[in-house]
């Protein structure tokens, strides 16, 4: 099971509220304007600020 379309829609960056995207894997979402990636475990998005990885620039 993904994470739906309209969770997508409703999920923002808890820094900056922006928008989030998910990632080519599809196991996480990016933050780009914080440069964050929130990473999707068992299908729940963690969403803690304390938790993201920085978003490596490839």
């Amino acid at each position: 099971m993904a994470i739906s379309p309209e969770l997508l829609e409703i999920l923002a960056c808890p820094k900056c509220k922006g928008d989030i995207h998910l990632n080519a894997g599809k196991d996480g979402l990016i933050c780009r304007r914080c440069k964050l990636v929130y990473d999707i475990r068992d299908d729940i998005p963690i969403m803690l600020i304390d938790e993201a990885r920085p978003l490596a620039d490839a």
